[in-house]
């Protein structure tokens, strides 16, 4: 079964959407079109197989779902369950439907589930991932170092990404932290002579942003401000060593991609799900937990997206 259209079936947030992106992409489907669903209440609260008329239960700022169906649907997270079976529904299971992520319905709903191995789902159409599917290839990151290397050309070599995540259910990033990170950052590059390349994100916080670009003032160092294009494919292309906060999933799988040094920052907190993760990553030795210095070592980059995107050609291929 050839590809010819796919859709992208998110919330619109980007986490979601550059793990079911990144896979489409990976199986260069011709023709990608992003659909950003909300449900409207009193929708949005009910269990998905209550959902009678699901289409009807879309926000007035979704996308429109409609024919005609396109040959597969990726859906990612708990927004996107309602109408990806909607999708496979009204396409009469013509439409390929890939759900990423656990669904928390039955897994026969969709062609192909993939959530992460610390889910421990198991099925005859279930794959799990070691990490988060993302976006991450050789071609993208040449790309991306080109485009923002003159922005970085005066910082010493070795140069290091930072990627600093943010608080969430599991782990605590807060002004004392910030400055933690800030100082060892500070004492990295005295040591070494590194230059460092600091993106942090949306969790990360306007009151830490500011803390860590205070003390990092003076050093070989750059820090995205939030405006213009966001460098962080960049950082990562340019980087001979990585840095990442241990509290997103996403961001480390993104490090290890590029199959460079990972260094995993520890924060305050824990969660089984993490823990799994993380000790999965380190005994792969691809990450080892930062403690103030650089080490050198090598890997081979963590692909899901690639073995995902293989399996799904193998079950499409046996359709015929």
């Amino acid at each position: 079964m050839a590809l010819r259209t796919c859709w992208v079936v998110s919330d619109g947030g980007p986490g979601m959407e550059n793990e079911a992106l990144g896979l489409a992409e990976a199986l260069q489907v011709p023709s990608i079109e992003i659909k950003r669903v909300r449900a409207r209440a009193p929708w949005a609260w009910l269990p998905p197989q209550l959902w009678f008329r699901p289409f009807a239960a879309l926000s007035a700022e979704s996308d429109h779902l409609e024919p005609p169906w396109p040959d597969l649907a990726i859906g990612c997270g708990s927004e996107s369950v309602p109408f990806m079976l909607a999708i496979a529904r009204a396409s009469r299971r013509r439409t390929f439907t890939v759900q990423l992520q656990h669904p928390r319905v039955p897994f026969r709903n969709f062609d192909l589930v993939v959530p992460p191995d610390h889910d421990r789902a198991r099925g005859e159409n279930v794959i799990s991932t070691l990490g988060a599917l993302n976006r991450v290839t050789p071609r993208l990151l040449t790309q991306a170092a080109a485009k923002f290397a003159g922005a970085v050309e005066h910082l010493p070599r070795p140069r290091v990404a930072v990627l600093v995540g943010g608080s969430n259910g599991a782990y605590r990033l807060e002004a004392a932290e910030a400055a933690r990170l800030a100082d060892d950052l500070a004492a990295l590059a005295g040591s070494t002579g590194c230059g460092l390349m600091v993106t942090p994100s949306r969790r990360t916080g306007s009151g830490n942003e500011r803390i860590l670009r205070e003390r990092l003032k003076g050093l070989p160092a750059v820090m995205w401000d939030g405006t213009g294009d966001n460098p962080y494919y960049g950082y990562l292309g340019l980087a001979d060593a990585v840095l990442v906060t241990c509290d997103s999933i996403a961001m480390v799988s993104e490090a290890c991609a590029t199959g460079k040094p990972v260094h995993v920052i520890p924060l305050p907190g824990r969660a089984r799900k993490f823990d799994e993760f993380h000790d999965a990553l380190r005994r792969a030795g691809m990450t080892r937990p930062f403690a103030g210095r650089l080490e050198s070592w090598t890997y081979q980059p963590l692909n899901d997206t690639g073995l995902v995107a293989a399996e799904i050609r193998r079950r499409l291929d046996s359709i015929g």
